[in-house]
C-alpha cells in the first residue's frame, strides 16, 4: 500500500480520519460512533486473553536490506529479509510471545504485516492505520501472542514492495496437532520481476497508461519480454495453464480466463528459479508435510508433484477434514498444508502460473541419492487431474467459528477494469471507500460481489472468516471469481481498525481496499 501525498492518514469514510496511532483512547467519529483505535484499552484487553502463563518467548531480528541474489543464473539486485527471498523466517509454538525487532535498512519507509495472524491491532503493520511507518535506518519491535497454530507469513504493506523479495514464513506449531509427518518443509511460491524486466513502478505506470500488457514500454529489450506469446491479446489466455473445466468444477477455468495483469519471465520457489531448484529430502514411504504459500503479487499457481497425490489438511493455517486431490490452486496470499507419502526416486514439484503463458516454478522431492534429476519443464499428469475446490474444504469441528446466526449482513462490490487500470470497492478507490463497521461480539455475514472480469484474492487482516456457501473452511484470503459473489461469516472478536483488500499487489495499489472498522 503506497503512501500518497494526500493520503498520509487513512480515511474510513468521507469525513472520518483514522489517525489512531498517534492518539490514545477512543477517537471521535461524530455521528458514526467512536472508533476503537489501535491504542484503545480494548486492544490490550483482548491480547491479554490470548496469553497463558509459562508461554515461551521467541525473539527474532528481521532486517530489510538491499541484497544481490542469483535468480536463474543472473545476479539481480533486490530487497530481502535475509540472503535471499523467503530467508529469515520465524518458527514458534501456539501461545508463544513473539518479539520481532524490525530493522529497516532500506532507502524507503516500511512496516511488517503478519499475514493471517489474529494479533493485536497495534502490531498489524499497516502504516498510518495501525502504526507509523518505520523510517530508513530506524527500527520497531513487534510484540504479540500467537493464538493459533498454522502456516503464516510476513511481508511489507507499502506500495509495490511485495513484488520484490521481501517475504518470509511464520510457522506456528501445535504440540497437539493430530497431523503428523516425518518431514516438514515450507515452499513459498513467487512471481519474479527484479532483474528480468521493468521495475514494479514501470509495470504499474504502463498498466495505467494502456490498460494492458501489449506495450510494456521497452520490455522487448528487457530479457526478451517484448514477445510474450500473444499477451497483447488477453482473450486467448483461457487455455494457458488450465485444465478442462469438468475436472476443476469451474475453479481453475474461471481463474485461467484471466490469469493476471503482469507477465513474468521467472517464477521461483523459496527464491530459487528452476535452474537452481529447491530440494525437499525424504526417505521412501515417509510422510512429508508441505506448507505451500503463494507470496506472488499477480499470479495464481496450480501446484502438483509428479507421481503423488496431495492430502490437504489445512487451509490458511486452519485444519480441514483431510481431502485427497492431485493439485491445488493458490491465489495470492493463500496457503495450503498438504501431506504426501514420498515415493522412491526424484520427482518434480511444479507450480504452474494459472492462466498465464509464463514458465513454471519448480522444486524437487528427492528420496534417492542416485535417482536422476527430473527434467526441467516437466508437466506432471497430476496437473490435469482432480483440482481442489472450495466446496471440498470442510472445517474440522475445533476450527469452526462458534455456532451463531449472523447478527446482521453487509455487502461490498469489487469494481474496476483494465481500461483505466483503476480498481476499487463500490466504485471508489481507497481511502475513499466506505468502511465496513463492526461492533465487538457480533457476527457479520459479508457478501462480496465481483463485478469485474478478473479474479481477486480478498484478504482480511486480524481475523479468519468462515466460508458460508462454498465449503466451510476457516480462511483469511479467498478468491472471488469474475462476475460471481460469495459469502463469509466474520466473528467480531479482535477490536481495532483492520484492512480488507485485494492481495493482487497492483490492484491494491490502485485502490481495491477498505477498512473493517470497530466502533462503540
Amino acid at each position: 500500500m503506497k503512501i500518497w501525498s494526500r493520503r498520509e492518514l487513512l480515511v474510513a469514510g468521507s469525513a472520518v480520519v483514522l489517525a489512531a496511532c498517534g492518539s490514545a483512547g477512543r477517537s471521535s467519529s461524530g455521528a458514526s460512533g467512536a472508533l476503537v483505535s489501535p491504542t484503545d484499552p480494548a486492544v490490550e484487553q483482548r491480547d491479554a486473553q490470548r496469553r497463558s502463563s509459562g508461554a515461551g518467548v521467541v525473539k527474532a531480528t528481521i532486517t530489510a536490506a538491499p541484497v544481490t541474489v542469483n535468480i536463474g543464473g543472473l545476479d539481480v539486485a533486490t530487497w530481502a529479509f535475509g540472503d535471499r527471498p523467503s530467508a529469515g523466517g520465524i518458527r514458534a509454538k501456539v501461545g508463544d510471545l513473539i518479539e520481532a525487532t524490525f530493522i529497516n535498512n532500506l532507502p524507503t519507509a516500511n512496516t511488517l504485516h503478519w499475514h493471517g495472524m489474529a494479533l493485536r491491532n497495534d502490531m498489524d503493520g499497516v502504516h498510518d492505520l495501525t502504526q507509523p511507518a518505520v523510517q530508513p535506518g530506524q527500527q520497531f519491535t513487534y510484540r504479540f501472542t500467537v493464538a493459533d497454530a498454522g502456516t503464516y507469513w510476513f511481508h511489507p504493506h507499502m506500495g509495490l514492495e511485495l513484488d520484490r523479495g521481501l517475504y518470509a514464513p511464520l510457522i506456528v506449531e501445535d504440540p497437539n496437532d493430530p497431523v503428523t509427518a516425518d518431514v516438514d518443509a515450507t515452499l513459498m511460491l513467487d512471481d519474479w520481476l527484479d532483474g528480468y524486466g521493468p521495475t514494479q513502478e514501470q509495470v504499474l505506470a504502463n498498466l495505467r497508461k494502456g490498460g494492458g500488457m501489449g506495450d510494456m514500454g521497452g520490455m522487448g529489450d528487457m530479457g526478451g519480454m517484448g514477445d510474450m506469446g500473444g499477451m497483447g491479446d488477453m482473450g486467448g489466455m483461457g487455455g494457458m495453464g488450465s485444465t478442462d473445466s469438468s475436472t476443476t468444477a469451474g475453479t481453475g477455468s474461471m481463474m485461467a480466463t484471466y490469469g493476471g495483469d503482469v507477465p513474468y519471465l521467472v517464477h521461483v520457489i523459496n527464491g530459487r528459479a528452476p535452474l537452481d531448484r529447491e530440494t525437499v529430502n525424504a526417505k521412501p514411504g515417509q510422510k512429508v508435510r508441505l506448507r505451500v504459500i503463494n507470496a506472488g503479487s499477480d499470479t495464481a499457481y496450480r501446484f502438483a508433484i509428479a507421481g503423488h497425490r496431495l492430502t490437504v489438511t489445512h487451509a490458511d493455517g486452519f485444519p480441514v477434514t483431510p481431502v485427497e486431490v492431485d493439485n491445488v490452486i493458490l491465489g495470492m496470499g493463500e496457503r495450503y498444508d498438504v501431506i504426501v507419502t514420498a515415493g522412491d526416486g526424484a520427482f518434480p514439484i511444479v507450480a504452474v502460473p494459472e492462466g498465464k503463458a509464463d514458465g513454471a516454478a519448480e522444486a524437487v522431492l528427492r528420496t534417492s541419492a542416485t535417482a536422476a534429476a527430473p527434467a526441467l519443464g516437466s508437466e506432471p499428469d497430476e496437473l490435469h487431474r482432480r483440482t481442489l475446490i472450495y466446496s471440498d474444504l470442510v472445517a474440522t469441528e475445533p476450527a469452526r467459528l462458534p455456532s451463531k446466526d449472523p447478527d446482521r449482513a453487509a455487502e461490498i462490490v469489487l469494481t474496476g477494469s483494465m481500461a483505466k487500470y483503476d480498481f476499487g470497492i463500490g466504485g471508489a478507490n481507497f481511502p475513499n471507500t466506505a468502511p465496513i463497521t463492526l461492533h465487538e461480539g457480533e457476527r457479520l455475514r459479508l457478501k462480496i460481489h465481483n463485478n469485474t472480469m478478473m479474479f481477486h484474492p480478498i484478504h482480511l487482516h486480524g481475523h479468519t472468516f468462515q466460508m458460508v456457501n462454498d465449503g466451510s473452511a476457516r480462511k483469511d484470503t479467498v478468491n472471488v471469481f469474475p462476475m460471481t459473489a460469495l459469502e463469509i461469516d466474520i466473528a467480531a472478536d479482535n477490536p481495532g481498525q483492520w484492512m480488507l483488500h485485494c492481495h493482487n499487489t497492483y490492484h491494491l495499489e490502485t485502490g481495491m481496499a477498505t477498512v473493517v472498522s470497530y466502533r462503540i
